[in-house]
């Protein structure tokens, strides 16, 4: 980024005092199993999961106008810096599913989000998971002392709703 560029970053500042936030609902997300996630057993591949994850996490942030794309423009990524995940079930080719998600925790620029994949009748728990987040600095690629402004309004507001 360059100094004629509209879009800066905010300057950084003393650390903030952790946030502490909690999302008590659940973004539902759904998906369908098509063949392309599949093995030739017709199980999803582990990996996909991961995307659906990332997919619903995305809308997610979308859903309270934080567009991906708007934060790459602000100089700001979010790049997974922890990834744990409990396989319980696989889902099979053809069923549909939703990803469950929300954010559980945000300290300073770390941001924990929870998932659970189930049956769309939420009687089946396929995979459960933890993933944490940073603020990374896309030019410097450095973690950011703390969240842009817009950004960390819009998960307080997410952990209000």
């Amino acid at each position: 980024m360059n100094s004629s560029d509209t879009h800066q970053l905010p300057p950084t500042g003393v650390l903030q005092s952790d946030l502490q936030a909690t999302t008590p609902t659940w973004f539902n997300y759904p998906v369908v199993a098509h063949p392309h996630y599949t093995d030739y057993g017709g199980n999803v591949w582990h990996g996909a999961y991961i995307a659906w994850m990332e997919e619903a996490r995305i809308e997610c942030l979308r859903s309270i106008g934080i567009e991906f794309a708007n934060l790459v423009a602000l100089g700001c990524d979010l790049p997974v810096v922890e990834l744990a995940l409990r396989y319980h079930q696989s889902v099979q080719m053809g069923m549909a599913a939703i990803v469950k998600t929300r954010m559980t925790e945000m300290s300073g620029v770390r941001i924990n989000w929870d998932y659970q994949v189930e049956s769309t009748d939420g009687q089946t728990l396929f995979v459960s998971a933890r993933i944490t987040l940073v603020a990374v600095d896309r030019e410097k690629g450095k973690i950011l002392r703390q969240l842009p402004p817009t950004v960390k309004e819009a998960l307080v507001k997410l952990s209000e709703s």
